[in-house]
């Protein structure tokens, strides 16, 4: 991926619009991340309004956008779902035609539902919305929990930073997660939140018991390679293992199996793509005891193989591993 065009529409959303040029149009070749040619177009140049009061000066037409690899949608008003400009309704077919990558942010997947293209496919948007779009658009599968879906080459996310979260997991995907790990840090934000918009949706700004599980998580982060049980855990929370359960859902969003599961393969990917270790090594490390086990985890979620996985991201050889 090399090109990225971000469209914007009248009444565009300035964060989420925001969340596409910081991703992918910062120049970050002094950490030795490659850039990419990001450019913003939008259906006829000129003045584009925000939602909010301010404009912004698109030079650019739809042109770039029919040839990058990456198509962003940024989000639009809700008056404007079903009368989006036929021109950018053209361009997403074309995109999803030529197999490029197609990303849309909160309201940006009713333009992706309105080209057609998400029709049979599963999809998701913001929770407020998620039932309006299904409403209107009973052909997609829609999922009002997850913080982003992929299907395909085609991603779309949940309301506001849940489209960093999108970004961020394209980012993996292209360049690998020890570069995305570099990205989310000069962002001052997590490289991948587990869970969905289900720990959202019922207290949005909740009083979270997650400083009381903080030494819990940090001492397993320390211990992948230990056989570790939720009894275990709950205990060293001094919880029974049922009020655990319950508290780290609450906080996290996800089971603790969940989230030690996906805590193992990042640790995996790491040491796939920092050190020449075996794969029998990289399982013990990592928590899953062999390397067929590992193995078998890494596809299922990963939908790769560690070995095709170390092939393509492993940077072993060009620095001394910082692990």
């Amino acid at each position: 991926m090399k090109t990225v065009a971000c469209v914007v529409l009248p009444g565009f959303a300035p964060f989420e619009f925001g969340v596409a040029c910081e991703a992918f149009g910062l120049d970050r070749s002094d950490d030795g991340i490659p850039n990419f040619d990001f450019r913003v177009v939008t259906p006829t140049p000129g003045v584009v309004p925000s939602k909010i009061g301010f404009s912004i000066n698109v030079d650019a037409d739809l042109s770039f956008a029919y040839e990058a690899d990456l198509v962003v949608i940024s989000p639009i008003p809700h008056e404007y779902w079903d009368d989006v400009d036929e021109r950018v309704l053209d361009l997403v077919r074309d995109a999803v035609a030529r197999d490029a990558w197609v990303l849309s942010v909160c309201s940006g997947s009713f333009v992706l539902a309105a080209a057609g293209v998400l029709d049979g496919r599963r999809a998701t948007t913001h929770w407020m919305y998620a039932e309006k779009m299904a409403s209107l658009y009973p052909e997609i599968d829609v999922d009002p929990n997850a913080l982003y879906v992929q299907d395909g080459r085609i991603i779309t996310s949940a309301g506001t930073a849940a489209g960093l979260d999108a970004c961020l997991h394209l980012l993996r995907i292209e360049l690998g997660a020890e570069m995305t790990n570099t990205i989310a840090r000069r962002m001052v934000v997590p490289p991948q939140r587990d869970g969905g918009q289900a720990q959202f949706i019922a207290a949005p700004l909740p009083v979270t018991t997650s400083l009381s599980l903080a030494p819990v998580t940090d001492w397993v982060l320390e211990n992948l390679s230990l056989d570790l049980s939720v009894d275990q855990l709950a205990a060293r929370a001094h919880m029974s293992p049922r009020t655990f359960a319950r508290r780290f859902k609450a906080d996290f969003g996800t089971t603790p199996a969940a989230w030690l599961a996906r805590q193992r393969i990042i640790h995996a990917q790491r040491l796939l793509e920092r050190t020449d270790l075996g794969l029998d090594q990289i399982a013990f490390e990592s928590g899953f005891g062999s390397a067929a086990v590992l193995r078998q985890n890494f596809t299922r979620m990963l939908g790769l193989s560690p070995t095709a996985y170390r092939a393509r991201f492993s940077c072993a050889g060009e620095e001394p591993d910082a692990a």
